[in-house]
């Protein structure tokens, strides 16, 4: 069944650039896109559906790609803890931060799980998000972790949007494992990714590498197994410190480095030759009220492609909106507004694999994108909140939430 939808201006960010057609339509078959082009140019068919989107902007559907949508609990007392001068770290090594959120999320049901992430979820989708990852990480034994991937499935299944599960196992130091780090990556590496990946629970595998989580060392032994399993990795790196974790990350061809305040040339020179996306996280940046800019220039220099994500979590960025996280991208980081929209569309669905197939409007594509009533696409990263005048479209098919 083919459909036709005109009367609207398209950004197809093709090659992460707006690549604009003034007056165009496009042409989806099924789950497809089938033509995208000139108004005038419309191929002539009998086609079963023909929709007037009204002079709208037409956008891929946004990508967030890092996200840790599922979690128990709430930490807004750290949030106040953090404005009266306590840091990050300090409020780990008081018990909170990751360990409090551990605590909760065991003690949670699956169906509290899922109900809880499914509101945060479609605060997303309300956004224009047609695609996110969620990790796991927040369970940290294998019950748990499997109890934290099976919501993520869930998800993807009652929402119309496509969910990339992400294994975070390696994202702190359980109780149970105090002072024994070695002991649970290798709790890690013999049970918990082979059994959940033999489920078919995990999409890719990722890992905190940081001094208050785990050494360069400790990550690469998850990464090798990983391998060993079939499953792409991505990496927490450079947040705090700088280990090279991204390097360390270029060098096992990972799907992206995320965070990256505290890279080097030398580690984007590596993410550049290896293809490793930058994901900048300008949430976290903000809440945690940082001052080490990732380094644009050197990034830039070296044509690393830069994705933005929200990083949905209760402890460092409750953030519920990614046109806001373009936002952030803009002001705290100095990217244009054309940077930022490729950076939740086109180079998020590379960090996720997915770059043959999602966040661009290009024949062949899978038809999901977003008809914004908006002036011109710079407005996506010029409102501050609000939910603007939209269509959403997934898989060919309207999904407006």
């Amino acid at each position: 069944m083919k459909t036709l939808w005109q009367h609207c201006h398209v950004a197809t960010m093709a090659g992460g650039k707006y690549s604009i057609i003034e007056d165009a339509a496009m042409v989806t078959a099924g789950s497809l896109i089938e033509w995208v082009g000139p108004r005038s140019q419309v191929p002539p068919a009998n086609y079963a559906q023909a929709h007037d989107l009204q002079g709208a902007w037409v956008t891929p559907g946004l990508i967030d790609c890092h996200t840790h949508t599922v979690f128990g609990g709430n930490r807004s007392g750290e949030f106040e803890q953090r404005l009266e001068g306590v840091s990050y770290a300090e409020i780990a090594a008081q018990g909170g931060g990751i360990a409090s959120t551990v605590r909760a999320t065991r003690a949670a049901t699956e169906d509290e799980l899922f109900a809880s992430a499914h509101k945060r979820l479609r605060s997303l989708l309300r956004d224009g998000v047609t695609t996110v990852e969620i990790k796991s990480g927040y369970g940290l034994d294998l019950a748990s972790e499997r109890k934290l991937l099976r919501v993520i499935r869930r998800l993807g299944e009652a929402l119309p949007v496509s969910v990339c599960a992400t294994c975070l196992a390696a994202h702190a130091l359980p109780p149970e494992y105090k002072d024994r780090a070695d002991d649970y990556i290798d709790h890690i590496c013999s049970e918990m990714l082979p059994a959940l990946a033999a489920e078919g629970l995990v999409d890719a595998v990722d890992a905190f590498c940081e001094y208050l989580a785990f050494s360069p060392e400790q990550v690469e032994r998850v990464f090798k197994v990983a391998q060993q399993l079939g499953l792409p990795v991505k990496l927490h790196a450079e947040q705090l410190s700088a280990l090279h974790g991204s390097s360390l990350a270029a060098r096992y061809h990972a799907l992206s480095a995320d965070h990256l305040e505290f890279m080097t040339e030398e580690d984007a020179i590596a993410m550049a030759a290896s293809g490793t996306v930058a994901v900048l996280l300008p949430g976290a940046f903000y809440f945690l009220r940082e001052t080490q800019l990732p380094p644009m220039e050197a990034l830039r220099k070296h044509g690393v492609k830069i994705a933005i994500a929200s990083d949905l979590n209760p402890g460092t960025s409750p953030a519920l909106s990614v046109r806001l996280m373009l936002n952030m991208a803009c002001t705290l980081f100095r990217m244009t507004p054309e940077e930022a929209l490729a950076g939740a569309t086109q180079h998020a669905a590379t960090a996720l694999g997915m770059g043959d197939t999602h966040g661009s409007l290009e024949v062949g594509k899978v038809a999901d994108f977003v008809a914004w009533q908006i002036d011109r696409p710079a407005d996506l990263a010029y409102w501050l909140g609000g939910e603007l005048d939209k269509r959403v479209v997934r898989h060919g098919v309207d999904v407006t939430v």
